[in-house]
């Protein structure tokens, strides 16, 4: 498909992607899904490491440097500086107890949704390309005073993903810039700016994820979530 070719090669390549295997990340998580449950400093000044080929994301320093936590599709664990594990939520699911934000009070829960959102963030555009993954492009979407152009992507249900289908748009550099999908009985739209290139791969460094109206549009508050990367290095 031409616009993904366009797409994963403005991000830096195709071949430069598959020679890596692991991503390391300094970030921060802020917005509404961690602090309206008192957890606004869980995601402050982290580093994220993770597997490019596998849903695998380790957070060190969460709960303000106290604890790191792990995603795994099969396991999400909260455990001390020592490595010791603290808790275990087994076989986890976005389907939490009860939908909405309430859901997110948990610690156990906040490395989840936090794990599946990064990893989907790092391993986009190239992701995009996996076998399983059925993507068509849609009509062009005007941004403002830009046209951004769309895919359209249905993720197997072996990817534990935010949700399985969502739609993308990328502007006149191939750039993402934006990612719809449902998210707990709401549409909501994840918009990244601020690209940066690491190690011979462009990252969007700045992300926020914000409700839509009807038509498509964003409205401004409140922001559920924003992303900074400070730095990261891909091996």
């Amino acid at each position: 498909m031409a616009l993904l070719d366009d797409v994963i090669d403005a991000s830096g390549g195709m071949s430069r992607w598959n020679s890596l295997d692991r991503f390391t990340l300094h970030l921060s998580v802020g917005g509404t899904l961690v602090s309206s449950a008192g957890h606004a400093r869980e995601f402050k000044d982290v580093t994220a490491e993770g597997s490019t080929r596998a849903q695998s994301v380790r957070f060190t320093g969460i709960t303000g440097g106290e604890h790191s936590g792990s995603f795994q599709p099969d396991a999400i664990t909260i455990e001390d500086l020592d490595g010791e594990v603290l808790r275990t939520w087994r076989n986890p699911s976005l389907a939490f107890p009860e939908a909405g934000l309430p859901a997110l009070a948990d610690e156990l829960h906040l490395v989840f949704f936090c794990g599946v959102a990064i990893w989907n963030h790092l391993t986009t555009p190239f992701l995009l390309a996996h076998p399983d993954v059925v993507v068509e492009e849609l009509t062009p979407w005007r941004e403002n005073s830009e046209t951004w152009r769309r895919l359209r992507a249905q993720f197997p249900a072996h990817l534990i993903m935010l949700a399985q289908e969502q739609t993308f748009y990328f502007d006149e550099n191939a750039l993402q810039r934006r990612m719809d999908h449902d998210l707990f009985g709401m549409k909501v739209a994840h918009f990244s700016w601020a690209h940066d290139s690491f190690g011979g791969l462009v990252v969007p460094t700045l992300r926020r994820t914000q409700t839509l109206r009807p038509d498509g549009t964003a409205i401004a508050k409140p922001v559920l979530m924003d992303v900074e990367i400070f730095d990261a290095a891909f091996e």
